[in-house]
Parts: structure tokens; C-alpha cells; sequence
């Protein structure tokens, strides 16, 4: 086992504690962004807004878990996921599911009435604002992670980064929307949310029932020897 010296030790303690932080402004951010979000989608009738809000209150959740996580690594870095943990994760996860069950319905309903949503101008703004806000997210959580050599951190980076790529989507077809007036691309870009609430649902019970899921679309399963097997992504 390798000693560290009193500086060094003193880093790394300077370092969870950046990771800690981190995790407390992803929380506080994706409630203040779903609260917003899910306000201007039922004002303004767009449900893409919508469900990319209801998505930051279910990353909350997730978030917690984050938390958690970093507090344990902390404490006891290589233990494995604890009670609390595994929990948030089946709650993520299934949120997740019933998430992507109601943008699908409702998204299809939706197109099938040809509904325009009144603007999608909120949905530029607050997309814009979040893709800052991840890329920052995204860079100090791999900065850290990094130089703590955890893969936990980085992997949690990794997640975020899907939380830009909805970003993405939610810009794109409000773009979209306001530029043509075709109310159909507000309904794809929330069937494109529901795609990735499904990914992030199926990634958050992977990991509670064990397996090493890096939020890009696959999962390892961990054998008994410590060795890994990949799954297909979905």
C-alpha cells in the first residue's frame, strides 16, 4: 500500500471535497432548471420543455445518489455501492421508465392532433444556458476525477454528458420550431427526450443490480474473479 505524504493526503481531501461540491451545484441546478422548465412548458405549451424538465427533477434523484457515492469513495475508496445508493439507483432507473412511457403517449397523441406548442423561445434559453452549464460540469468533474484516479467521478462526468446531449435536443427542435412553425418537431424532440430517459433508465438499474454502466450506452457485468463482460448497448 502505497504512503502518502501529509501534502498529498491534504490534496486529495482538497480535491473530494471539489468533488462534493460539484455534485451539490448538479442538485441544486436540475431542481432549479426543472422548476423553470416544467413552468414555461405547460405555459407555453411545449412539451419537449416539458419532459426535459421532468428529466432534471428525475437527475435529482440521481444526483443524490452521486452525492452519496462521492461521501463513501471518500470515506472508503474501492468499497462497493452501499444500501442507500443502490435505492436511488432502482428509483432513478424506474422514474426513467414511467418518464419515457409518458413522452411517448403523450408525444404521439400530439403529433396525431397536429399540436403547436405557443413558443418554444423558454426552450432556447434555458437549453442554451444548460449546455454552459454541463460543459463546465462536465470538464471540472473529469479534471477531479483524474487526478483522483476514480472512475466513479469520471463515469459520473460521463452522465452528465448526457444531460448535454439532451440539452442538445431540446435547442435543436426549439430552433427548429421557431423557425418553421411545424408544431411535429416539438413532439420528436420529446420522443427524443423519451430515448434518452430510456438509456438513463436502463443504465441506473444496471448499476443497482451491479454492473458497471459509463452512461454511453453499455454495461459491464463484474464475475466473481473481478473480470468484466460487455453488454450490448440498447
Amino acid at each position: 500500500m502505497e504512503l502518502k505524504t501529509p501534502e498529498q493526503a491534504y490534496d486529495e481531501i482538497k480535491l473530494y471535497r471539489v468533488a462534493l461540491l460539484l455534485s451539490a451545484i448538479t442538485i441544486i441546478y436540475n431542481i432549479a432548471e426543472g422548476a423553470v422548465s416544467v413552468f414555461f412548458g405547460i405555459d407555453d405549451e411545449t412539451f419537449a420543455l416539458f419532459g426535459f424538465g421532468l428529466d432534471s427533477f428525475v437527475e435529482v434523484i440521481s444526483g443524490i445518489g452521486i452525492f452519496h457515492m462521492v461521501s463513501r469513495i471518500r470515506r472508503s475508496r474501492g468499497s462497493d455501492p452501499d444500501r442507500f445508493e443502490r435505492t436511488a439507483l432502482r428509483i432513478t432507473g424506474s422514474a426513467f421508465y414511467v418518464l419515457m412511457a409518458g413522452l411517448i403517449i403523450v408525444a404521439s397523441m400530439n403529433l396525431y392532433k397536429g399540436h403547436k406548442p405557443e413558443t418554444t423561445t423558454w426552450g432556447i434559453i434555458i437549453s442554451s444556458i444548460s449546455i454552459v452549464t454541463m460543459l463546465l460540469l462536465i470538464h471540472y468533474k473529469v479534471k477531479v476525477g483524474r487526478a483522483l484516479g476514480s472512475d466513479a467521478i469520471i463515469a459520473d462526468a460521463n452522465c452528465t454528458r448526457a444531460c448535454l446531449y439532451l440539452s442538445g435536443i431540446l435547442l435543436v427542435t426549439s430552433v427548429g420550431y421557431e423557425i418553421t412553425g411545424i408544431g411535429g418537431i416539438d413532439s420528436i424532440g420529446a420522443l427524443g427526450i423519451a430515448w434518452f430517459a430510456f438509456r438513463e433508465g436502463r443504465e441506473s438499474l444496471g448499476k443497482a443490480r451491479g454492473k458497471s454502466c459509463d452512461c454511453t450506452g453499455s454495461c459491464k457485468v463484474v464475475n466473481n474473479i473481478g473480470s468484466t463482460k460487455k453488454e450490448r448497448p440498447a
